[in-house]
């Protein structure tokens, strides 16, 4: 794991509304009344970025996206 700044991305036009993100990063992920995700912190702490990371590629329809500030 790396500490390096992290910025996420989502598109909500991929989103599909399963879910995994705002259950495995409830601190970065939400979703809205439609299902579909919720991006509450595109600049997560250190702290949670395994947590993204696995959200990230638990996402069955590649809806969000990592890039390093640094």
């Amino acid at each position: 794991m790396t500490d390096d700044p992290l910025r996420v991305g989502v598109d909500r036009r991929l989103c599909c509304g399963a879910g995994m993100c705002a259950l495995l990063a409830p601190e970065v992920f939400d979703q809205c009344e439609e299902g579909f995700v919720v991006l509450l912190e595109p600049a997560p702490p250190a702290a949670a970025h395994a947590a993204v990371r696995e959200a990230t590629d638990q996402c069955p329809c590649s809806a969000i996206t990592l890039h390093t500030t640094d």
